[in-house]
């Protein structure tokens, strides 16, 4: 490993924890003003960003990267304003640190309180998306949590220029810049320097492909938050109605197809009426969907291409899905155990008591009734960002807000007891 890198890094993450001492202890509202001021910086840096990111983007472009990748590290105006009404929810949400959790007075009078509290230092290394940043920074603000960054090499320059204005808001507000670091390099070895940064980094979590996260959850010396493949699914079933199927299968794959709550395969009821079946195959494919699917889907559209065995483990990212046509509700939690990531799953069903099978049986972050796998999302659930979409069982799971970021520790308050 370069020494370059690693003293980089450690030089970084000791600022960090330094600075995480002081956050641990800064009133909510200094936090919150800095993330509204962070609001400010964005819109008004908005111009100047998107021309930033447009050089990332051709930089990208000749490289031949695909286009989901390009996608993603993709800020338009928009999202530059999504970015900023992020940091503002996240300010108004309630304050995650210091809540009690449970308590008890015991016989003796000893009063025992779970309380939350930061977990410390964060390390994030991800790729792609340049968004990452201010999510990243404000939740693990919000959360006071200090966080060592390391965006991917596609989008560096826009993620400078996006932590520039993280510094600012905090500097105005009186808080401590270093509690927000990034790696101002793309040299691959900072990775392995962060990974093996245990002492000085609490928690690893990785943002992006496989083959990244396969790595972190391999070298690191740390607890880490997993974010793996979005291989989502929706079900239809016999007792959906046909309109509602058709404009969330479409919504699900279609809507913005290269993120990981995409939906990645159609599971159709066999019970599910021919012409009710073939009308989702026929909005998604005049929606430009092309899709695989076995023998059963096929016989329904010739536009149904044959499946192999690896497509029902894809996360395809892109205007592609497969269609499995199963036995019912218990065939559909049986495909979803086989092959699902733990991410989101969805289910149209009029009938209530098929639904609430569903929504209890099925294993993943997020499960949603009636409703588009899209919205499977921090934003859209309330929390301003998410840190990520976490598929493990382990401390926290799907969208992972600013309460995600916390863990706890016991408080204990008596007037001289000892124990006997």
């Amino acid at each position: 490993m370069a020494q370059d890198s690693e003293t980089l890094v450690h030089d970084l993450a000791t600022r960090a924890r330094a600075a995480a001492r002081v956050l641990a202890l800064a009133p909510v509202e200094r936090v919150n003003a800095a993330l509204v001021s962070l609001a400010g910086l964005l819109r008004a840096g908005g111009p100047h960003l998107v021309e930033v990111n447009g050089a990332d983007v051709a930089a990208a472009r000749a490289k031949d990267l695909s286009d989901a990748l390009v996608d993603r590290l993709t800020l338009t105006p928009a999202r530059v304003e999504a970015m900023a009404e992020g940091a503002e929810v996240v300010a108004a949400l309630p304050d995650p640190v210091g809540r009690i959790l449970w308590e008890t007075t015991r016989q003796n009078s000893l009063i025992i309180q779970r309380v939350s509290v930061p977990i410390g230092v964060l390390g994030m290394v991800y790729e792609s998306r340049p968004n990452v940043t201010v999510d990243a920074a404000t939740l693990a603000l919000k959360s006071r949590n200090a966080i060592v960054l390391r965006g991917g090499s596609e989008a560096l320059a826009t993620s400078l220029a996006l932590h520039a204005l993280v510094q600012q808001s905090l500097q105005k507000n009186a808080l401590p810049p270093e509690a927000v670091a990034m790696v101002p390099t793309a040299d691959r070895d900072a990775v392995g320097a962060m990974l093996g940064a245990r002492g000085l980094i609490d928690l690893m979590i990785p943002r992006g492909g496989r083959s990244l996260v396969e790595r972190v959850e391999v070298e690191a010396r740390m607890p880490v938050l997993a974010h793996l493949d979005g291989v989502c699914h929706v079900y239809v079933d016999v007792s959906a109605d046909p309109a509602m199927a058709r404009s969330l299968a479409v919504n699900a794959k279609m809507q913005r197809t290269g993120v990981c709550n995409a939906a990645e395969t159609l599971l159709l009821d066999s019970a599910l009426d021919a012409a009710a079946a073939r009308g989702v195959l026929s909005a998604l494919a005049e929606a430009g969907c092309a899709m695989v699917g076995d023998a059963a889907a096929q016989a329904l559209d010739a536009r149904v291409g044959p499946a192999t065995p690896q497509d029902w483990d894809t996360e395809y990212l892109g205007p592609k899905m497969s269609v499995a046509v199963v036995d019912g509700v218990g065939g559909a939690i049986e495909h979803i155990a086989r092959h699902g990531s733990g991410h989101t799953e969805a289910i149209v069903a009029q009938d209530a008591q098929t639904a609430e099978q569903f929504l209890a049986q099925v294993d993943a972050g997020s499960v949603l009734h009636n409703a588009s796998t899209r919205f499977a999302d921090g934003f859209e659930y309330g929390l301003g960002a998410e840190i990520g979409i976490a598929t493990g069982r382990l401390h926290a799971r799907g969208p992972v807000g600013a309460e995600g970021l916390t863990t706890y520790k016991y408080v204990v308050r008596g007037a001289g007891q000892v124990r006997g």
